[in-house]
């Protein structure tokens, strides 16, 4: 019996240290309806380390992958996705230069035109921010039924020393979301 208590206090241990990084990464989603479309924004808080910090500055490009899900649940059985995307910033620092230089996907498109910085301040906010994402259209949502939001981040090159065999996400947000189609004009049918 006494020799139990150090093994469970280490047990203890191991999972509280295991759990401290997930903890200290916050993911905050917004999905916003408007003319057939939904737009995602989400956030994510505690993304930069020390570890990300010195990968990037190596000179090792780094990327933050955001699954982006809009579920529906369902009673005894499991969530089904409707749709999903991935969208992805990819950070690469020139030593020379000491510039970074951020482009951000889409579903493997790249949005717009690679953002040139010597700001880590502006880095954190390109890699880790998205505003208002036209990701999805309200074809594919049921009216009338609640959905939820789903974004889940992770990172390549992934900084932990513990292999899974299949990808282990930094953090993830939710929120939940009544699809309310839009009315059309008076005298529309719609």
């Amino acid at each position: 019996m006494i020799r139990r208590a150090p093994v469970l206090w280490l047990a203890g241990l191991a999972l509280v240290w295991l759990a401290a990084p997930a903890a200290a990464q916050e993911l905050q989603v917004t999905p916003l309806i408007r003319e057939g479309q939904v737009f995602v924004s989400f956030t994510m808080s505690g993304a930069f380390d020390n570890d990300v910090w010195a990968a990037i500055r190596s000179g090792l490009p780094t990327t933050f992958f955001f699954d982006v899900e809009i579920r529906r649940g369902r009673s005894l059985w499991f969530d089904r996705t409707v749709v999903s995307s991935t969208v992805s910033a990819t950070v690469r620092y020139d030593n020379l230069t000491r510039r970074y230089q951020v482009t951000r996907m889409i579903d493997g498109r790249v949005e717009s035109t690679p953002q040139v910085t010597e700001s880590p301040d502006t880095v954190r906010t390109l890699m880790t921010g998205f505003d208002k994402l036209a990701l999805f259209s309200t074809a594919d949502l049921e009216p009338n039924a609640e959905h939820y939001l789903q974004v889940r981040a992770r990172t390549s090159p992934r900084n932990s020393w513990f292999i899974w065999p299949w990808g282990r996400h930094k953090a993830s947000g939710r929120a939940t979301f009544t699809f309310l189609p839009e009315a059309g004009p008076p005298g529309s049918g719609r």
